[in-house]
């Protein structure tokens, strides 16, 4: 029999509870990324979650400008699952690809402050924190200055571990800068390697890559104590930051040699001694045994290495 993918939210509640995870970040109704199907799927996925002691936090969309009715929605339906907390995103792509130009990535900007100002009363009067995650959008002192300018108990960072090496930023400093405003949370390891235009990541089984887990454990929980690990292990082949091409820079200007050099010389330092994973090779089921095997060692780490 072959390996399938949970279909819904409900699935895969399910299916996570099976291989030992205490919780979700998905949609809360729905395909697991957030679209939404039967509204009844919330009630049953939480009545569900209450009987298995698992947590739920969900996948919402930020606002398109000043239109909040489907942020609204998700919020409402945020609730009637008893999600948490929830995790959104302005940037579902990454930067250095995305952005051309300086003006190009400034208009994005707006858009981001029209967005997450719309988006606090609503998270004000719903009483449920958000984590924005460091999607490969922000650096670190950007996020930062983000929750400072707006400050709220029910707006802050989903705390990706991984994300931020892409953007020149130091992996542990980032983590010291966020853990403070952390809601939620991406736990994974990283891998690192050379390339002709830059370096490549990739996500590896934890306690494999270059990132101290403990103490990046240690330093959310110490901030943010009511704060979950949602464990993101990406069974995929290596991801390229061409920061050595021209276009990488387009969208950043007050990066410079400082940034760069100090990058590559950690990657040349924790370059990986094996070969970062790649599977486009495998069957899909294959892929899919791999990514369910994958998840499992993770989790097997995280409860007998880091107390989670």
């Amino acid at each position: 029999m072959g390996v399938c993918r949970p279909k819904d939210t409900h699935e895969f509640l399910e299916h996570c509870h099976a291989l030992g995870a205490a919780g979700i970040q998905a949609g809360v109704h729905g395909d697991i990324a957030g679209e939404a199907t039967s509204r009844a799927d919330a009630s049953r996925i939480r009545k569900r979650a209450e009987e298995l002691g698992m947590f739920v936090e969900a996948m919402v969309v930020m606002p398109r400008g000043k239109d909040t009715a489907a942020f609204e929605q998700a919020l409402k339906d945020a609730h009637e699952v008893g999600a948490s907390a929830l995790r959104a995103a302005c940037l579902g792509t990454r930067r250095y690809e995305t952005f051309p130009t300086l003006d190009a990535w400034q208009q994005h900007l707006t858009e981001c402050h029209e967005s997450i100002a719309a988006a606090l009363p609503l998270l004000e009067k719903y009483k449920i924190p958000l984590g924005l995650e460091n999607h490969k959008d922000w650096t670190d002192e950007e996020m930062a200055a983000l929750m400072k300018k707006y400050s709220s108990e029910y707006f802050g960072v989903c705390l990706d571990f991984g994300n931020n090496i892409s953007l020149l930023d130091d992996p542990m400093e980032t983590i010291e800068k966020l853990a403070p405003y952390t809601v939620s949370t991406h736990l994974k390891d990283m891998a690192v390697d050379t390339y002709r235009e830059g370096f490549l990541i990739s996500e590896v089984l934890l306690g494999e890559g270059y990132i101290d887990l403990p103490r990046a454990v240690r330093l959310v929980q110490q901030a943010r104590p009511n704060a979950h690990f949602s464990l993101e292990m990406i069974t995929r082949g290596p991801l390229e930051v061409p920061c050595l091409t021209d276009r990488y820079w387009a969208s950043f200007p007050d990066r410079g040699g400082m940034y760069l050099a100090r990058t590559l010389r950690f990657v040349n330092t924790h370059k990986s001694t094996k070969p970062l994973p790649r599977i486009s090779q495998l069957a899909h089921d294959e892929q899919l045994r791999v990514e369910d095997q994958n998840v499992i060692a993770c989790l097997k780490y995280a409860h007998g290495n880091l107390g989670l």
